[in-house]
């Protein structure tokens, strides 16, 4: 149901409002326990996902520190490579 929630903090280039939405998002769908809410709920669970982004960018624009920030491609790099370390390399697509 939920993919994991990456972390936004300390990356150049920082994160993006649709990167922000996408965690606030997942977010929402792991504490509701809903991939897609009913129309019932629709309405509510928007809502949330807006306050949520909303209150997280704010929470990234004030937090501080003082090491360098980390390259998303240098990143990216790392967790494909402890990926292949734990499962093994994954077998090619055929084109077909």
């Amino acid at each position: 149901m939920c993919r994991n929630i990456r972390p936004l903090h300390n990356f150049e280039p920082h994160a993006t409002s649709d990167e922000v939405q996408a965690a606030a998002l997942q977010y929402v769908r792991k504490i509701s326990g809903m991939n897609k809410p009913s129309a019932a709920n629709q309405e509510a669970f928007d809502h949330a996902v807006s306050e949520i982004a909303h209150l997280t960018g704010h929470l990234l624009e004030d937090l501080v520190t003082s090491t360098p920030p980390k390259d998303r491609e240098v990143e990216a790099t790392k967790a494909k490579e402890r990926s292949i370390k734990r499962f093994g390399e994954r077998p090619a697509t055929v084109a077909g």
